[in-house]
């Protein structure tokens, strides 16, 4: 099933612009419980995307269609928000209260959900992203990436059916990436919730079901990672860059050694490296 679909999307900052658009009539279609990662540089048009997917930013041109709802529909703004939640760049711009528990109740309390149940899924959210032991704990005092988890969790909580996450590791240390991709990973294979990443790390999208490049407002690849990444000098004459693992690969191919430019993991390139050098 469908849960997020784009015809021929076009978006201005400026409809008065007549110059190139942010996005150009990208066609896009999303698989329900895929976690899809969107790889792009700065300006290739990844953000500007991801707040097309439950109405911040609304088509100049084509349509978005979120579980079948039309985003530009303003009476279906509610439900497509309740269909795919948001988490940002920065926590702390998400973050509304001064416990963690409270912050995470905030959106099922605007959502109307009853007290028992808001107590529940509080509950059951913090659990889900590791940080139930910090309910009461002042949000200020976390890490990064501790704050991140809960900005995930305070999503978790209104039950969305998708999460887009525009580069939520951006402003965190390596820990804090890692536990923060665990958590975006875990809740997609457990729980079954679509998850639609943006950023520019390479090594974040190893493990997505599905990679999207984008560059200058369009899709210039789409695949699995594994078909995606050998394309080295496609990526780097985006100016993107490749996973180390597929780099190496990639300068001992051309130097004449048999070498496979699809082993994307640590292990997959040391056993193929072992295979030929042994």
């Amino acid at each position: 099933m469908k849960i997020i679909r784009t015809e021929k999307l076009t978006f201005r900052y400026d409809a008065e612009d007549k110059g190139e658009p942010i996005l150009k009539s990208l066609d896009l279609e999303i698989e329900e419980g895929t976690f899809v990662a969107v790889l792009g540089h700065n300006g290739s048009g990844k953000s500007t995307l991801a707040k097309h997917m439950n109405g911040i930013l609304l088509p100049s041109g084509g349509k978005v269609w979120i579980d079948g709802m039309d985003t530009a529909e303003e009476d279906r703004l509610l439900d497509i928000r309740r269909t795919v939640g948001m988490v940002f760049q920065n926590p702390d711009n998400q973050i509304v209260a001064n416990v963690v528990e409270d912050d995470v109740a905030f959106g099922p309390e605007n959502m109307g959900v009853p007290s028992p149940e808001i107590r529940i899924r509080v509950d059951e959210a913090l659990k889900d992203v590791g940080m139930y032991e910090y309910r009461t704990h002042a949000p200020h005092l976390l890490s990064g990436g501790q704050k991140q988890r809960v900005a995930i969790a305070g999503i978790v909580a209104m039950r969305p059916r998708c999460i887009v996450l525009d580069e939520p590791t951006a402003m965190l240390d390596p820990s804090g990436r890692r536990d923060v991709l665990e958590t975006v990973h875990r809740l997609n294979r457990e729980h079954g919730i679509t998850v639609l990443l943006i950023t520019h790390h390479m090594d974040e999208c190893i493990g997505a079901d599905r990679l999207i490049v984008m560059s200058d407002g369009q899709i210039i690849a789409d695949g699995t990672p594994r078909e995606v990444f050998p394309r080295v000098e496609m990526l780097r004459g985006s100016g993107l860059d490749v996973p180390a693992t597929v780099g190496l690969m990639f300068e001992l191919r051309k130097a004449g050694f048999d070498l496979p430019l699809d082993a994307l993991s640590v292990e997959e390139c040391a056993e193929a490296l072992y295979r030929v050098f042994a």
